[in-house]
């Protein structure tokens, strides 16, 4: 249920930025922020909400985190402005953040046995794809009462979730905590905010102005520090010698690939039918149910295919399918056929729908159990650096080429985006072939042995 709202919340406000827009006078570039707001800090605090999960008692930081993910949904709903939506977004990320990587520590520690943990993985990924296409149409639906529903219906569903959690959950805690590392948070957090910053406001400000080329020198100069410093901790916020392993580094660039590619088809889709077919929320928001329903139907049985026989066939399937999926969408313009869309939204959505089980998996597997959680977290940071960096460059590809209305110019003002977009889901097919080898196995091998050894070194 937490993994519900969390994924469904990075979603379901798409279907409501048009309205945003007409209600609180928003800007294009507002509406970048309302979602790249949430996804910015939730990326950034993963890593710190599972080392305080480890410290602090799993149980007790998941139910704080639904509390606060709680009421900053009641408080979004209640927003009267722009910029109080966009903190309130930030407050449901910080929330969101002592989620996720408690969830997947508790599925890690629980499943020893590598085939059922694959299949336990498995549905814990088909929840994150489900929730993030379901947002869309669940969207749609509330934005006809009002777009302040969108966030109301967290409320329900954070309730029961820290009743269940009280009942069910026990406590727990790590045997060894992770130690505090806040240089390293502060370096991820100011390398993910300026580097977003930066691409958002470029296009407006000019991509050679003073403050975008600081905001660039600033996101580059602190990621350099951030590799430097982390590489001589004890415990690193971000453990380097997890890239050691070729498929947990694959799946570290795939998660932020193909969220990316998600995140900007969304924010795309969500403004180009109701701004330029002129669809209703709620119509909208069913156009993208092919996408949400293949998505449903895929995300278990790519589960089922990592488990059986391994995260190759679903990688390459996955990135052929939003590869493929967006190539139909480089031609888009007002007059396009909706069919021919809806078809394109179909395979964009098995192609999501089959990647992101393997993702999770491909992180996790042959990781020791006391750095299942860490190495969960990066996965999903990976996942929401994506969806951030996919809205806010496929949102400045799109832009930077409008002159004119969102009516009349953004079908034809998307179709580089598009591309991006394929190419996207090529790189993927790649990146899944070349880390599913025996040689790449051999690599995760050989970084679990040196993680097993370390503590005893130290």
């Amino acid at each position: 249920m937490s993994l519900l709202i969390v994924g469904m919340d990075a979603t379901i406000v798409n279907v409501a930025l048009p309205s945003i827009r007409r209600e609180l006078g928003a800007s294009v570039v507002s509406l970048q922020w309302t979602t790249a707001g949430y996804t910015v800090v939730l990326a950034s605090l993963l890593m710190l909400g599972g080392s305080l999960g480890d410290r602090l008692g799993r149980a007790r930081v998941f139910k704080l985190g639904l509390a606060l993910f709680t009421i900053a949904s009641l408080a979004c709903s209640l927003a009267p402005g722009t910029d109080w939506l966009i903190a309130f977004r930030v407050l449901q990320g910080v929330a969101g953040a002592m989620l996720n990587p408690v969830a997947m520590s508790i599925i890690r520690n629980t499943f020893e046995d590598p085939r059922e943990r694959a299949q336990a993985i498995g549905i814990w990924g088909a929840v994150v794809g489900i929730s993030m296409a379901l947002g869309p149409v669940l969207g749609g639906i509330l934005v006809g009462l009002s777009w302040r529903a969108v966030f109301l219906v967290n409320i329900p569903i954070g309730l029961a979730a820290i009743a269940l959690t009280t009942r069910f959950v026990p406590e727990s805690r790590a045997p060894r905590p992770r130690r505090p590392d806040p240089v390293g948070q502060v370096l991820v957090i100011l390398t993910l905010a300026s580097l977003t910053t930066a691409i958002i406001e470029g296009p407006g400000n000019g991509w050679s102005s003073p403050w975008i080329v600081a905001l660039a020198v600033t996101a580059g100069v602190s990621v350099v520090a951030l590799v430097r410093y982390e590489l001589r901790r004890v415990d690193p916020l971000i453990e380097p010698r997890f890239f050691a392993s070729r498929p947990f580094s694959a799946a570290a660039v795939i998660a932020v690939a193909s969220f990316a590619a998600f995140g900007g088809f969304l924010f795309l889709n969500t403004l180009y039918l109701q701004e330029v077919r002129g669809l209703s929320p709620l119509s909208a928001g069913l156009c993208t149910l092919p996408m949400a329903a293949m998505t449903v139907l895929c995300s278990p049985i790519s589960g089922h295919v990592v488990g059986a026989h391994g995260v190759r066939l679903p990688l390459v399937v996955g990135g052929l399918g939003l590869g493929t999926g967006s190539l139909m969408l480089v031609s888009l313009s007002a007059h396009t056929s909706l069919v021919w869309i809806l078809v394109a939204y179909s395979v964009f959505g098995l192609g999501f729908g089959s990647v992101n089980a393997p993702i999770t998996n491909a992180a996790v597997s042959g990781m020791p159990p006391s750095q299942a959680g860490v190495a969960a977290a990066v996965a999903s940071t990976s996942r929401q650096v994506g969806q951030t960096l996919g809205v806010a460059v496929v949102g400045a590809v799109a832009t930077a080429r409008l002159n004119g209305s969102l009516h009349d110019h953004l079908a034809a003002a998307s179709h580089p985006a598009w591309w991006l977009i394929a190419a996207v889901g090529a790189g993927i097919v790649g990146l899944g072939l070349v880390s599913s080898t025996a040689a790449a196995k051999a690599s995760a091998e050989r970084t679990a042995e040196r993680l097993n050894e370390a503590p005893q070194e130290a």
